[in-house]
């Protein structure tokens, strides 16, 4: 058993909960039989349903439906027991014709990867220049066309911890679907958050220079992970799950 307990909790009206509860058999795959292995992060994920009240003490990954309107959880940040909270859009993945699975799966291994949001890994350039890149393990090979079916279900690609290591050369594993070839590479429709140290220009975003990036504009989703990590800690509130 993990010491990570997450719920995934079912409050979408596209998705039924026996797509939900098949999903999270898949997801649970993944993250024991792919992510633990090169990530050394490993989670025990529980399906609720419908009305249903999560455990005590779970982090949660809620599926809701729009990310532009306050549903059940609304836009907060962190669970009642001040753990970490991830969410799916399932109906504006389902109006851009993107897999909700794959987002669910995206969002549930940058959960797993960064849980608090806060951590980065630096490339310096100069003696008081560098640059910040935020560790989010599934954004540079989010397009659903890089992901792969578990079981029939469509879930993310992510990047191995090799992705955030500079130093790495070619022949290096950089991602669970063998398709980026070199440190922070973005594959298309990619991208990544980043924060220049020198220029005062806060968190910013760089994008592959081909693909689609219609799910993640320059300004960010209220209620993404790149929307809070832009927000001051003493500005995250507490979430309540609705019936």
């Amino acid at each position: 058993m993990a010491q990570i307990k997450i719920s995934l909790i079912n409050q979408s009206s596209v998705v039924t909960d026996a797509e939900a509860s098949k999903a999270v058999k898949a997801l649970q795959k993944q993250v024991r039989l792919h992510f633990y292995p090169p990530w050394g992060v490993d989670a025990d994920l529980t399906f609720v349903a419908k009305g249903k009240t999560p455990a005590a003490k779970t982090w949660w990954l809620a599926i809701l439906d729009n990310s532009d309107e306050a549903g059940a959880l609304g836009y907060h940040d962190i669970t009642t027991d001040g753990l970490p909270l991830g969410k799916i859009f399932a109906k504006t993945d389902q109006q851009y014709g993107t897999s909700w699975t794959a987002t669910a799966s995206h969002e549930l291994l940058e959960m797993l990867g960064d849980p608090d949001i806060n951590l980065t890994t630096f490339v310096q350039t100069t003696n008081t220049a560098g640059i910040l890149y935020a560790y989010e393990v599934a954004d540079a090979c989010e397009a659903d066309n890089f992901g792969y079916k578990i079981d029939g279900v469509l879930v993310s690609d992510f990047v191995f911890p090799s992705w955030f290591e500079a130093f790495r050369k070619a022949g290096t594993q950089f991602d669970y679907g063998n398709h980026i070839k070199k440190p922070f590479q973005l594959l298309p429709g990619g991208y990544i958050s980043y924060f220049d140290v020198a220029n005062g220009g806060g968190w910013q975003q760089k994008t592959a220079e081909k693909g689609p990036s219609y799910k993640y504009a320059a300004r960010p989703h209220v209620g993404s992970r790149r929307e809070r990590r832009r927000t001051p800690r003493d500005q995250w509130l507490v979430s309540t799950v609705k019936h």
